[in-house]
């Protein structure tokens, strides 16, 4: 579980960092590690064990961290608003739905007028994961986040999508989108 926020804290510090971030130019160009590759919206990670394709107007990030890592992989658009993060980590003793039940519950920790949407089991080419998706308020603005938890190659697989939930309806069905776009490989 500490695992499971730790690799949250990570990705909610990318998302603050390109939030941050004054340039306004997209990069197509992937993450210093040879294992990311994207071509016309298509993204290819862990030597192909992962693929999804991203939204028009999203681009690979990966290389704006100070830290880059093998294991981390950030796509955004050039506002930070739209992202979505892999982050591939120590395999968890619980179960993913108990990894998912504390992950909500560290929301709700932090903002009281959390709207869950879903928390259900998924199954994406033979690998179980959960899916948990959430209205989180931050300030005076609210995102939509869907996070996928699952075991890729005996390791923790979280992949996060937030969205800006101005159009509630919009952000899951683009949510949906890269959701259906994943295809894995045990």
């Amino acid at each position: 579980m500490r695992n499971v926020a730790k690799l949250m804290g990570i990705g909610l510090l990318v998302l603050g960092l390109a939030a941050c971030d004054g340039e306004n130019k997209d990069s197509q160009a992937p993450a210093g590690d040879a294992t990311a590759s994207t071509q016309s919206g298509q993204v290819n990670l862990l030597g192909g064990k992962l693929t999804f394709t991203l939204p028009n107007g999203m681009a690979d990030q990966s290389s704006r961290l100070s830290q880059p890592s093998n294991n981390r992989h950030v796509f955004a658009d050039s506002t930070g608003q739209r992202a979505l993060i892999v982050i591939l980590g120590d395999k968890a003793p619980d179960s993913l739905e108990t990894l998912a039940q504390g992950l909500e519950a560290q929301q709700r920790s932090r903002d009281a007028n959390l709207q869950l949407i879903t928390n259900k089991a998924i199954d994406i080419n033979g690998v179980p994961l959960r899916q948990l998706d959430s209205i989180i308020t931050s300030g005076d603005q609210k995102a939509y986040s869907s996070i996928l938890l699952g075991t890729l190659d005996n390791q923790l697989l979280t992949i996060q999508i937030t969205l800006p939930a101005d159009n509630q309806q919009q952000a899951q069905s683009e949510a949906e989108g890269i959701i259906r776009s994943l295809k894995l490989q045990p």
